[in-house]
Order: C-alpha cells, then structure tokens, then sequence
C-alpha cells in the first residue's frame, strides 16, 4: 500500500460484475482488489451495487420476467457479515489497502429486503462501516428499501478521512453536507456507470451526472472524490433477461481534486483508474473554504442526524432472558469479528 500518510493513490475499479452470480463476482472482486493491490493503491472503490450487479431489470415494464429477476436478484443479495464479506475482507487484507464496494444487501431479520449499501473495508481485513442509500430514485424504489443513518459517517485512517454516497444522493444535498461536516477527505462516490452525452429524450432528465456531481461534491467538501462507475453491456446480460436490458452502463469513472478538477478519467472500458492525493492538497483547500467548519454559520443553520436504527420491531426482554444474550452476540459478530468495531468512525 502506497501511504506515507501525507500521500495515498486512490484508484476506481471498473469492470462489469456478473449479474445475478454473488459467487462469481466476488471472485472477480477479489482479484480486483489483488491487482489493484500490486498497483500500490491505498484505497480502491467499485460502483454502485456492483456486486452483484446493478438491478438494470427496475427500468423495464413490469412484466412475470421482471419479477423473476427480482427473486434472483434478491437471492443473489449479500448479508454482512456472511461468507462473500469474509472473502472480501481477506482480500483487502492481502493486498493491504481500503476497499469500499457497493452491495446489493439483503436485510438478515425479514430476508425479504434489499438496500444500496456501500460497504467500507479496512486494509486489515476487517468492516469499518456499512452506508445504505436513504433513498433510492425513482424505479430503483421498486428493488431497494430505504436506508438509514447509522453509515452517514467518516472512518479515520491513517491517511486521511473517508466516506462514501451512492449516485443521486450527492444530489440531494444534506447527506453530503454531514459528511463534509465531519471532515471528509477522500470521498467515494458509486455510481451504476453512465454519462450520457445529452439529456435523454425525455422532459425530465432523471439520469444521473455523476461528472457534474461528483466535481461539485469535491468543490463543495474541499476533498478528492473518486466518482467510480459500474458496467454492464447487453452481452453481459444473461440471456434470460436481455430482453429487460434497455441501457448500457459504459462506467465513466473520474478522480477529482478537492478544487473539483478531474486528476485521471474518464476510464475507458475495464480498468483500475489511478491518481496520486496529497494530504496538503486536502488541508490547502479546507483552509480556504471548510463548509462544516469556518465556512459555516452555526448560529442560523443546524443539521440534526438521527442514527437509530430503523428497526420494524423489538422484543422487550430482560438481562438475564436467554433471548437477550443471543441478541448481544449477534452484534458483536458484526462489530468486533470480521465486522470491524464502530469506535473506529469519525463521531
């Protein structure tokens, strides 16, 4: 890993998953991240859920096929922690560097619920921290439930802080401006990967500009942005689901500058994009203009975070229920095994 802690190399991964296989995308995610890995990247980021895939299948009419990927789609869905995040975490670990990786993942209590998470992995093996997308747009709703806060945080490493917002979330503002508040420095923006060159032939514009986002994102936090793009072409497609196939993801991956100027990209087709950041770089910018900080006017604006957990339900039981005793086992698997411990997130 290429860090002196004053300089890092930030890389995009951009490949296409294998739609509606978690165990082969895994596999092609962890030589990925092996190869990213001998490159000397200190961070290294995917696209948005880009394992397993993008669910491309929301944009076409409801049909009995598009359910039929809906049901493989959620099959194929990742729980954390669970095996596919073992293997990931022993990748990162092996390569040495941070990985974050957007995830199709399936809530482990009703088993019947996806979200867009982006999955932060240390360079020790181990889960820093999960961010799922607190609303998903417009078709994407119909696949993917709303997220929550718990993720909306930084993670300090020691290169700098890190964070991380799934596609139009930079659109929607306050997600963005916690982060910033709680001093992002290198930023992960995962989007499904595509950058059309107009408008689509429609009244409203409703596909994303991750271009335009992401440089404003950088602009805005004083922070570089990796705007990282999934792909996915009709010939990916399985062929019993080409016929949803309507659009082709072709990644568009960028690396921006804390001024919002692109340092590397676009990328052009499956590629491990790679730019050197500078910690100066980062403190020269905040210096000038610190949005959460001394660019900010407290005294008129307060932005409230509610990070409880959206639970559907609770059981009342005491100290000494057996019940009570499995429920605190089962967070510390996710927090203190694989799962990495919160304590290590910016507050």
């Amino acid at each position: 890993m290429a860090t002196d802690k004053a300089h890092f190399r930030l890389a995009a991964i951009q490949a296409a998953a294998v739609p509606f296989d978690r165990e082969a995308s895994t596999r092609k995610a962890c030589r990925l991240i092996e190869e990213a890995g001998d490159k000397g990247v200190t961070i290294a980021a995917f696209g948005e859920t880009w394992l397993p895939g993008y669910p491309f299948f929301c944009h076409a009419p409801a049909t009995a096929l598009t359910w039929r990927a809906m049901a493989e789609y959620l099959d194929n869905a990742v729980e954390i922690p669970s095996p596919t995040t073992d293997q990931l975490c022993m990748a990162a670990e092996a390569a040495g560097i941070d990985v974050v990786i957007g995830i199709a993942e399936r809530d482990t209590d009703s088993g019947g619920t996806v979200y867009c998470t982006l999955l932060f992995i240390g360079s020790e093996g181990r889960i820093l921290g999960r961010h799922r997308k607190i609303k998903p747009t417009f078709n994407e709703r119909s696949v993917w439930s709303d997220g929550d806060a718990v993720g909306l945080r930084t993670y300090r490493r020691s290169y700098g802080r890190i964070s991380g917002l799934n596609c139009w979330e930079h659109n929607t503002m306050l997600p963005g401006y916690a982060l910033a508040a709680q001093g992002t420095q290198i930023h992960v923006a995962a989007w499904p990967g595509r950058e059309p060159a107009a408008a689509p032939p429609s009244p409203i514009p409703l596909w994303p500009r991750q271009l335009l986002l992401s440089r404003a994102f950088a602009s805005q936090a004083s922070c570089y942005v990796i705007a990282v793009g999934g792909m996915q072409s009709h010939a990916d497609t399985p062929e019993r689901y080409r016929k949803l196939s309507t659009i082709e993801y072709t990644g568009d991956s960028f690396i921006i500058d804390p001024r919002g100027e692109v340092i590397a990209g676009p990328a052009q087709g499956e590629t491990i994009l790679i730019a050197d950041g500078s910690r100066e770089v980062v403190l020269a910018a905040k210096a000038v203009s610190d949005i959460g900080g001394h660019y900010s006017r407290p005294d008129i604006f307060h932005l409230n975070i509610d990070r409880r957990p959206r639970l559907r339900f609770s059981e009342n039981v005491g100290a000494d229920d057996p019940a009570h005793a499995q429920s605190t086992i089962d967070q510390s698997a996710f927090l203190n095994g694989r799962g990495g411990s919160e304590g290590e997130a910016q507050q």
